[in-house]
C-alpha cells in the first residue's frame, strides 16, 4: 500500500470534506481517503498502482485546487 498527501485550497467545511472524499474515492485504485479541513490535507491510500493525475483531476473537478503534493 502506498500513500500520497495533497494540500488542497478552498476547503472550509464538512460539505467540502464530503465532496472531496467522494470525488477521490471514485478513482480506480484508491483504498482510503482522509480529508482534514483544518490543514487542507487529503491523504490518499492506494492498494494498487494508481494514476496520481486521476486524483488531481478528481479534486479539480470537485472545484478545489491542489497547492502542494507529497
Amino acid at each position: 500500500m502506498s500513500t500520497s498527501v495533497y494540500t488542497v485550497g478552498g476547503m472550509t467545511c464538512s460539505g467540502c470534506m464530503t465532496k472531496v472524499t467522494a470525488a477521490v474515492s471514485g478513482v480506480a485504485g484508491v483504498a482510503d481517503v482522509d480529508v482534514d479541513i483544518a490543514t487542507g490535507e487529503v491523504t490518499v491510500s492506494t492498494d494498487a498502482t494508481m494514476d496520481g493525475q486521476q486524483v488531481r483531476a478528481a479534486i479539480s473537478e470537485a472545484g478545489y485546487e491542489i497547492t502542494a503534493e507529497r
